[in-house]
């Protein structure tokens, strides 16, 4: 069973993620991976956070057109 602030942290990151992939604004997009390079982002989850940009920009270039 998982700890309900477990399900917390993973549905904040999953919001971001979302966020991300909805965004066009090179603005909105800095702002997210500013979330994603910050302090608490390593509090909630043990994710790389270059890994998971590095993944997320690839995504939209190929979904860009």
């Amino acid at each position: 069973m998982n700890n309900p602030y477990e399900n917390l942290a993973n549905a904040i990151v999953l919001q971001a993620v979302k966020d991300y992939r909805l965004h066009d604004d090179e603005r909105e997009l800095a702002s997210i991976e500013r979330f994603f390079r910050s302090g608490w982002f390593g509090v909630l989850t043990g994710l790389d956070p270059e890994l998971l940009i590095s993944k997320l920009r690839k995504e939209k270039m190929c979904y860009d057109y």
